[in-house]
């Protein structure tokens, strides 16, 4: 069988809607999961009970569930109960609670891996629980959690893929589309493959530089 990829040079443009929307899929998912993988965090090491417990029930049920029935559930399920959410905000929140959980346990073990004396030590300075946080803990943390959180976000890039289940047109669901009307799976599903890899090439190039500078300050 011979190779034709003339067809997917013609749905190129089509195939680049789709990374866009697969962009925009995962850069408020990233966004959304990082505001709840930073209130996750606070609450898990929390001395409140009643935080520390919800935040890791919210950790243990999102880690234990496939991020594919957490999306139907958005999705298909809430409708049952009144609550309608459109296909690309289920999408968004669903990757985002997703994401958020892994992100939970990342910033929490960043800032526990950080020497607890320093805490001690600021506080006995007069410095209060906040300014800690942010002026003495968070900076050593973040060093800390930024490799673990490039290979998250890389993972939420990819797992925007299945958004197309709940009908989301972004980077797959578009090559599927074409796929149904040429008949050129070999050519279109190694486009959208190379596609994939250079949005992740993107990303880790940035987030490479990124924590080369913090390393150096």
């Amino acid at each position: 069988m011979s190779l034709d990829y003339s067809i997917v040079i013609a749905k190129f443009p089509i195939l680049l809607e789709g990374c866009w929307v697969t962009l925009q899929i995962s850069f408020f998912s990233l966004l959304l999961g990082m505001v709840f993988g930073i209130a996750g965090a606070l609450c898990r090491i929390s001395s409140n009970r009643l935080l520390m417990s919800l935040a890791f029930s919210y950790v243990w049920i999102i880690r234990g569930t496939p991020l594919m029935v957490q999306l139907f559930i958005l999705y298909f399920g809430l409708p049952q109960l009144g609550l309608k959410l459109d296909s690309m905000t289920a999408g968004v929140l669903g990757l985002a609670i997703n994401t958020g959980a892994y992100i939970t346990e990342i910033i929490r073990a960043g800032i526990q891996a950080v020497d607890r004396g320093q805490m001690e030590a600021a506080l006995s300075v007069g410095m209060n629980y906040r300014q800690t946080m942010v002026r003495i803990i968070g900076p050593q943390a973040s060093k800390i959690c930024i490799p673990p959180l490039v290979n998250q976000f890389i993972m939420t890039l990819k797992n925007s893929s299945i958004a197309s289940l709940v009908t989301i047109t972004e980077l797959f669901r578009t090559g599927e589309q074409i796929i149904y009307t040429t008949f050129r799976s070999f050519e279109v599903y190694t486009t959208v493959a190379v596609l994939y890899l250079i949005l992740n090439s993107i990303f880790m190039v940035i987030a490479d530089n990124l924590e080369k500078r913090m390393a150096r300050q």
